[in-house]
């Protein structure tokens, strides 16, 4: 036992060790040459100024400071208005780096999304119980990194790093019976609303049907918290919340998927379409709910219905983005885990896999940007690609000769 703590405390060490050093590094080589993460830098300086200056975040004031940090000067209206446009309680989760130079928080917050991206798949890739030879894991860490989703999380220091590593961490103590910290982390998931406005009420129904009560009185003593705590801060901070939200389609050109399908490659549709596509999905995922009832956590019907109701999510809500994705990761590694117990040789096949999809997605990309914008084309790949595997492939996915927790042959 002695032998195998003194072995666990020298790896955290190192994990430490080199994550320092890679901070270190970004910092030196990167951050104070190119200040960029411009998803990031609202949030940290709306919180900055909330806890140096006691300015509310959603002030204009605030917002002007924001603006002229990233563009030098007031946004123009057709530009990106760099709103706060988070919930309040961000504020909590990202005060230990508002008292740093901005070169080293953006250092600090690219280096813990890699971390998060990594620990996100790896701790998915465990749930399943897959284990993966060695040389075969570093290119599953390549891959996390340098998949096309995970670079453009990282290089605009997206939250979605954050929410997606949340995900993984709530379900992974769920299924190792640890509630408290699945509902704190749960609770954590709601910073991008947009990513967890259905994974929440799924897994609270899955813990009604399975009585799991820690569970559900973490998370809600932890919303409580958080929410309680940004109302006695800012009595008004909802209000002004949902204001910016409702601004936000309004400075950017991209929707949902669906949006996509409905307004740019099937115009004749429109909003009519949009609506009532949006609508035919939620429904039936809706009606997939009711299999989690008493199911474990880690069987193959949980499985597809949680990734289902991460595709679908990443399919309707308004407003969207590439760098969400980072969630589909779960449902992805579900499919790739089940598929690849079917065939021969699970290892080069999963190799290839990364290969093929990184290719793909990078030229998809390169060859349709316009002026570094993406094309809408790819916003579809990903969740039409896994929305299709999960209802043609729902057999395979829930049979009992290949539940999550057999491993690969």
């Amino acid at each position: 036992m002695k032998r195998k703590t003194t072995g666990l405390v020298s790896i955290l060490f190192l994990a430490l060790l080199a994550a320092a050093a890679n901070v270190v590094a970004t910092h030196y080589l990167f951050t104070v040459r190119f200040p960029g993460a411009n998803d990031f830098y609202p949030r940290w300086r709306g919180a900055q100024l909330f806890w140096q200056e006691g300015l509310d975040p959603y002030s204009e004031a605030a917002t002007q400071a924001i603006q002229e940090g990233i563009y030098g000067r007031a946004a123009q209206p057709d530009e990106d208005q760099v709103l706060f446009a988070y919930p309040f309680y961000t504020v909590f989760f990202v005060f230990p780096l508002v008292w740093l130079p901005y070169p080293w928080v953006q250092a600090i917050w690219l280096v813990f999304l890699e971390f998060a991206l990594l620990m996100g798949v790896f701790l998915t890739l465990d749930m399943l119980r897959w284990r993966l030879p060695r040389w075969l894991t570093v290119l599953t860490a390549l891959w996390t990194l340098f998949f096309y989703h995970s670079v453009r999380t990282i290089f605009l220091g997206q939250f979605a790093g954050f929410v997606f590593f949340a995900v993984v961490i709530t379900l992974w103590c769920l299924r190792k019976e640890r509630d408290l910290v699945a509902g704190v982390a749960l609770a954590a998931t709601t910073l991008k609303p947009q990513m967890s406005v259905l994974i929440i009420p799924v897994l609270l129904l899955w813990g009604l049907g399975r009585r799991r009560w820690r569970f559900l009185a973490s998370f809600g003593v932890s919303m409580g918290v958080l929410i309680g705590l940004s109302f006695v801060l800012v009595p008004g901070w909802a209000v002004a919340f949902f204001q910016q939200m409702t601004l936000y389609p309004s400075y950017t050109a991209i929707g949902s998927p669906v949006w996509i399908l409905t307004h740019y490659y099937a115009p004749g549709l429109g909003v009519v379409g949009e609506v009532l596509l949006s609508g035919i999905l939620l429904l039936v995922l809706l009606a997939q709910w009711r299999y989690m009832w008493g199911e474990e956590i880690d069987s193959g019907v949980s499985w597809w219905v949680l990734g289902l109701t991460l595709v679908v999510t990443n399919l309707i809500v308004t407003r969207t983005a590439t760098t969400n994705y980072v969630v589909l990761y779960v449902p992805l590694f579900f499919a790739l885990k089940m598929a690849l117990d079917r065939v021969r040789r699970p290892n080069l096949s999963l190799a290839v896999f990364y290969g093929g999809s990184a290719l793909a997605i990078w030229w998809l990309f390169l060859g349709t940007v316009v002026v570094r914008y993406e094309h809408p084309i790819v916003y579809l790949p990903l969740p039409l690609g896994l929305l299709l595997v999960f209802v043609l492939g729902r057999r395979w996915l829930v049979s009992n000769d290949s539940e999550p927790g057999h491993a690969a042959s």
